[in-house]
């Protein structure tokens, strides 16, 4: 049976944030969430925080927004929960911290969440879902129907680059450099039907190669479709899932608002008759090896001639594009801050400042954490 797409009536936003939790002495990983999801559940009929959640790894926990229209609100949202998360894992001596990978705790010693769905994905898959302690941020967009969906995704691709660069945060794992600036995304990349989206025609197509999945067995539901940008048919959106979390909200958000804007962006495309541009496969692919390979220093493949432009100037154009965007979705604020992302380094680019200085990984997972915290606790402001 064919799955229909719910559409939304304008350019909504969600986001998703995985945390992982960390020992506030030692800067390990800890598997907490069960005793800290059943203490911050217990006020809920049903058991269950709306908006804080248990992830495949006890290490992991999910926060999450509701629908929001602006930025804004996505990020009140977010850093309301998060408070909420901080003092339960506090009095535990415990904190959290947005990174794609934790810097040095050993993968194969963190507990698994229960579950019969975490079960089957372990049973079916193996290795790559055992190492799997990575952490991510999904930003939802809302898309008006099916076939705009699948036009939005494809040319998202295009820029996939830009988010991976500006959101990595995972150049070290297992205690070693590894030379990425986003050694998540390769984690990750070993998982089935993950990586970039096929390039589609229409939502009829879509549903066809859907079936063809379910039916040989390859997933059970669209929920199994782990590509770097997806349709979400259930919500009616579109979901960016390659970035890394990232240590502040700030950054966060500045990834929120440039995805709001080009889904908006691309659907005013659209009602002119025009389609978005999409770049051919070998460049996409090269494209996001470089972004996780060199991050914010990468040079991106811009045409069929090979000529390259840097990340930082290809941000730089963006911002300015999409400003008139910005400013009638009312995120002119937070689109700029990837200007000042550009600038400073994405939080890879800071880690590993710190242990050019003589910093140990623990003090690069406790400076992770207190970024996060003073956000909490004082705000932040860009300028």
């Amino acid at each position: 049976m064919p799955v229909e797409f719910h559409p939304s009536s304008r350019a909504s936003l969600g986001v998703e944030v995985e945390l992982a939790l960390v020992d506030i002495e030692s800067g390990a990983l800890v598997c907490l969430a069960p005793e800290v999801l059943e203490e911050i559940s217990a006020p809920f009929e049903t058991g269950e925080h709306p908006k804080i959640k248990k992830e495949l790894f006890q290490c992991t926990i999910e926060v999450i927004t509701g629908v929001c229209q602006t930025v804004a609100q996505a990020k009140a949202d977010l850093a309301e929960s998060m408070r909420e998360l901080q003092d339960v894992v506090e009095r535990r001596g415990a904190g959290f911290i947005g990174a794609g990978l934790h810097p040095f705790t050993p993968w194969h010693e963190r507990s698994r969440s229960e579950g019969e769905r975490y079960e089957r994905l372990v049973d079916r898959i193996g290795w790559p879902v055992r190492r799997l302690t990575t952490h991510g941020v999904h930003v939802h967009v809302g898309v008006r129907s099916g076939d705009k969906a699948i036009a939005t995704v494809n040319a998202l691709t295009g820029y996939l680059p830009i988010f991976l660069a500006l959101s990595a945060s995972s150049p070290y794992w297992n205690g070693r450099d590894t030379q990425l600036a986003s050694t998540r995304t390769k984690i990750f990349e070993a998982m089935p039907t993950t990586g970039l989206p096929p390039q589609l025609r229409d939502w009829n197509e879509f549903n066809v190669i859907l079936d063809t999945m379910i039916r040989s067995g390859t997933i059970e539901t669209v929920r199994e479709v782990w590509w770097d940008i997806r349709p979400h048919p259930t919500y009616g959106t579109v979901e960016l899932r390659m970035c890394d979390a990232m240590p502040t909200l700030w950054e966060t958000v500045a990834m929120a608002a440039l995805a709001q804007c080009l889904v908006q962006s691309f659907d005013e495309m659209m009602e002119r008759g025009e389609t978005p541009p999409v770049p051919r496969e070998w460049i996409r692919r090269e494209n996001k090896w470089r972004a996780a390979r060199w991050g914010i220093d990468a040079e991106l493949v811009v045409d069929d001639a090979g000529h390259t432009r840097s990340v930082r100037e290809l941000t730089r154009d963006i911002v300015v594009e999409l400003a008139p965007v910005a400013e009638r979705l009312g995120c002119s604020t937070e689109l700029a801050d990837l200007l000042v992302i550009a600038d400073r380094g994405p939080s890879y680019v800071r880690q590993r400042g710190l242990v050019d200085q003589g910093a140990e990984l623990p003090e690069v997972v406790t400076a992770m954490r207190q970024e996060m915290l003073h956000e909490l606790r004082l705000g932040r402001s860009s300028g």
